[in-house]
């Protein structure tokens, strides 16, 4: 299948591109905010699982989803977060928090933030990469890592 685009498409899309092994598909996927599907299972697994889950995951037989009780969250930017993935971030000598819960993100007062950059922006007022400004911890996991290193 071929899609037929103009010439200024063409650059806008390569100017997205995140780096060579970055295509087209993959900056279409994110402007459409769609799951990354090759990432998606390895997202699940950094973000949920401990190690001793992945070694068990290796070992088992195939068959079945493995994966379901780590599939249930919240997407953002092809990335997801399960259901109990712990937030926070720190602004001028406060820690503000936040969780995925059912799918959704949600900040200490329970408000529904429909990005990282969105939740930033709540606490800063103003526009803020969330992708750098927030920390995850997802369920199983021992340490904070940066969101964007999910990406």
């Amino acid at each position: 299948m071929q899609i037929e685009i103009d010439f200024d498409v063409f650059k806008a899309l390569t100017a997205l591109r995140h780096n060579e092994a970055d295509g087209y598909n993959d900056v279409l996927r994110r402007l459409l905010k769609l799951p990354n599907r090759e990432n998606a299972v390895t997202n699940a697994l950094l973000a949920g699982m401990s190690e001793a889950e992945v070694d068990a995951l290796m070992r088992r037989p195939a068959g079945g989803n493995v994966l379901a009780p780590y599939m249930n969250g919240a997407w953002f930017n092809g990335v997801l977060f399960p259901n109990g993935t712990k937030l926070k971030a720190d602004y001028k000598g406060r820690t503000y928090f936040a969780e995925i819960q059912n799918g959704q993100w949600l900040d200490s007062n329970g408000i529904v933030r429909t990005s990282p950059s969105d939740a930033a922006g709540a606490i800063t007022g103003n526009n803020v990469n969330g992708w750098r400004f927030w920390h995850a911890k997802g369920p199983a996991d021992a340490n904070w890592r940066r969101l964007d290193e999910f990406q």
